[in-house]
């Protein structure tokens, strides 16, 4: 077998993970690091941005039905061996990925890491099984439908995308997951779930050359290369990925949820995705001079001084083909008008008014520091790889990160904001307590 092999040129002594590029197309990352623990991350480039709207949930779906046996594991024999050494395991599913993982100690590790990749490649999906796990996921769907807070953040979804997949909710949505079969769902894993989709990350205190062999043994043990990837079905098909324009106008929609105890105000522009990944860096900086701490310019006006808001935030969501600029505020209904009118004039003075030295470098030092905390232990490190090789198709962002951020002017900001954020054309979903 001929490996590509790559190792990183490391910005700080912190970051020195190996790269390998296996013929089959998987990628595989490992790194020392001096914690007593091994993370296994495995990553799929597959989410709810696959599928078609007549699938819509079957990523996560699958996700559930992962830990429901292989042709050798039982149902619910892969966390019970787990729990046995304590060790941890989960999973998530988002719109770009499925992201499976575990944590063991490192001499557990080459015995429990071949049950993970086994896991994620083999799963037998009974149909029995299907059927019980479906109820489990019709009432997760109903809490979330159920939480104030994320019904708004629905809302403002498919308010932000017109037809991205972005607009739809990862869970799916009832009547969808009330008509898939298990045959469908083995027939996306079959389809979707393949060595080119996959990076496997391992991250702890074992040499780098082991946790390599042990993750490339794992997955010949799991049979990963003999899956013969099967025409499309007309299902899979997604929609099309092409970025949405600018808002060309402010945008309104307003609602009513009784359940609330405090309006809501979110407003959003259109802003670019992970493909353009050097134009997300400022926006990054420019949600942290909105709302990154007690000093931070809506936090101190909005709330600190004149309160007229219980909580602020701003987020610079950056998807893969597009992000959203994302501010969203809790507030009396009463003050919705004169709160965005607040906004709008801070978005208009980043247009006209470069951003203070000293205000970008507390900023710079506070985004980049939090960055380099957030990514200390194996399984934060080991998330940091998989998420940014399975989005970008390399690992260099994940370590310049903080140099780009403390490499960012203020005449890069004031640039990013008159390109972006258009204080006349945005969207706005206003979401009202009563009637």
């Amino acid at each position: 077998m001929t490996l590509s092999v790559t190792k990183t040129a490391p910005v700080s002594q912190l970051n020195v993970p190996t790269v390998k590029h296996l013929p089959s197309g998987l990628t595989v990352i490992a790194e020392q690091v001096p914690v007593d623990a091994v993370n296994l991350s495995v990553w799929m480039k597959v989410g709810s941005a696959v599928e078609s709207d007549a699938i819509n949930g079957m990523a996560h779906f699958l996700e559930h039905m992962m830990f429901k046996g292989t042709a050798h594991l039982g149902n619910g024999e892969f966390e019970h061996r787990v729990e046995q050494r304590g060790a941890l395991t989960n999973a998530a599913t988002s719109q770009e990925y499925t992201h499976y993982h575990i944590t063991s100690a490192p001499r557990d590790f080459a015995d429990l890491a071949p049950l993970q990749l086994d896991v994620v490649c083999n799963p037998i999906i009974p149909n029995e099984a299907f059927e019980r796990e479906r109820s489990v996921i019709l009432e997760e769907i109903r809490r979330a439908n159920d939480h104030p807070g994320r019904r708004a953040f629905f809302k403002a979804m498919q308010t932000a995308f017109e037809s991205l997949p972005y607009r739809r909710p990862v869970l799916g949505r009832t009547e969808v997951i009330e008509s898939l079969t298990s045959q469908q769902m083995r027939d996306f894993h079959r389809f979707w779930y393949q060595p080119s989709a996959m990076t496997a990350v391992a991250v702890g205190n074992l040499p780098t050359d082991e946790l390599i062999d042990i993750v490339i043994d794992g997955c010949d043990h799991a049979a990963l290369f003999n899956q013969n990837k099967p025409t499309i079905h007309p299902s899979f098909e997604s929609q099309s990925h092409a970025p949405e324009p600018s808002f060309s106008t402010v945008i309104r929609q307003d609602y009513c949820d009784p359940s609330l105890s405090q309006a809501r105000l979110m407003l959003m522009w259109r802003v670019p995705g992970m493909n353009c990944l050097d134009q997300t860096y400022p926006l990054d900086i420019l949600a942290s001079v909105l709302t990154g701490g007690r000093t931070s310019r809506l936090i101190r006006e909005l709330r600190e001084e004149k309160g007229l808001v219980s909580g602020v935030s701003v987020s610079n969501m950056t998807y893969v083909h597009q992000g959203i600029f994302y501010i969203v505020v809790h507030l009396s209904d009463d003050h919705v008008d004169e709160v965005e009118r607040i906004i709008i004039h801070h978005i208009a003075n980043l247009h006209d008014q470069p951003v203070a030295d000293h205000e970008l470098q507390r900023i710079q030092t506070q985004v980049a520091n939090r960055y380099v905390f957030g990514n200390e232990t194996p399984d934060n490190r080991a998330g940091l790889y998989g998420y940014y090789q399975t989005l970008t198709g390399h690992l260099g962002p994940a370590i310049s990160y903080p140099s780009h951020i403390r490499n960012l002017t203020a005449q890069d900001l004031q640039k990013t904001a008159q390109r972006y954020l258009d204080p006349k054309a945005y969207s706005a979903v206003v979401i009202h307590p009563t009637e």
